[in-house]
């Protein structure tokens, strides 16, 4: 069975790694079209570099950029105003300008928790994506933005309760826990075979790793506890077209 094609929209350079490497990995290794769209920093800044970097290990092509500040970064976007900060119409337009470029079959996101952690500029990213793919199908929405592409499916990143022994050593180091019923859970991946292109990934994000930031945090597990955390991707899905036809646009789990 062939892949659908497939974007993913995170809130920073690294999140594409952390919440769903594994995903992105296996739908390039099948010769799927893989992209990515990051709602903060800019090409130009080492962040930015380093995004470069991690998608081109993941197959995900080139960065995609909505050039918005990172929230507690204002010098990753000079001039731009923070994602949380940024006009609401503006920042869907953006968005839609890409989905409809790319024109995916699959788009997938942070939940609406934001992740484990509750970041807000992952909680607005949702907001944003949510958004854009209803938007991008309409072509009376944006009509400089392209023609009208309708998205088979929307599937959020996210944890399920039973997922918090496997994150007990982050839950430890500080970080928020924050994870959904696992009865919501519409596709859980095993990404183990794809997992040694996913860290390398992670780890191609060198500013978070000497910072102190989650792929840091990681990097300092032992190997076995990094795979517990890693080795699983877990997702919501919410269709956007008939059952029919949403079918067709399944990650395969």
């Amino acid at each position: 069975m062939s892949m659908p094609s497939l974007l993913g929209v995170f809130a920073h350079p690294d999140d594409e790694s952390l919440f769903s490497g594994g995903v992105l990995a296996r739908h390039a290794a099948a010769g799927a079209r893989t992209g990515v769209v990051t709602a903060t920093w800019t090409p130009d800044t080492p962040r930015g570099a380093e995004l470069a970097e991690a998608l081109r290990i993941l197959g995900a092509g080139r960065p995609r950029m909505l050039g918005y500040a990172d929230g507690g970064v204002p010098h990753s976007a000079p001039g731009s105003p923070r994602l949380c900060d940024a006009p609401l119409d503006e920042a869907v337009g953006r968005l839609v300008a890409h989905i409809r470029r790319f024109r995916p079959e699959v788009v997938v996101t942070h939940d609406a928790y934001g992740g484990v952690t509750g970041h807000p500029d992952h909680v607005h990213t949702h907001r944003l994506t949510t958004l854009a793919v209803q938007a991008a199908a309409l072509e009376r929405l944006y009509p400089d933005a392209g023609d009208p592409w309708r998205p088979g499916a929307l599937y959020l990143a996210t944890h399920p309760h039973s997922a918090l022994d496997a994150l007990s050593e982050l839950a430890r180091a500080g970080k928020g826990m924050n994870t959904v019923p696992d009865e919501w859970i519409s596709a859980t991946v095993d990404v183990r075979p794809w997992l040694e292109r996913k860290w390398a990934a992670v780890l191609a994000h060198r500013t978070e790793v000497e910072r102190g930031a989650a792929p840091g945090l990681l990097a300092g597990f032992p190997a076995a506890v990094r795979e517990r955390i890693l080795a699983t991707e877990w997702y919501i899905r919410q269709d956007t077209v008939s059952s029919s036809a949403a079918c067709r646009t399944e990650l395969t789990v």
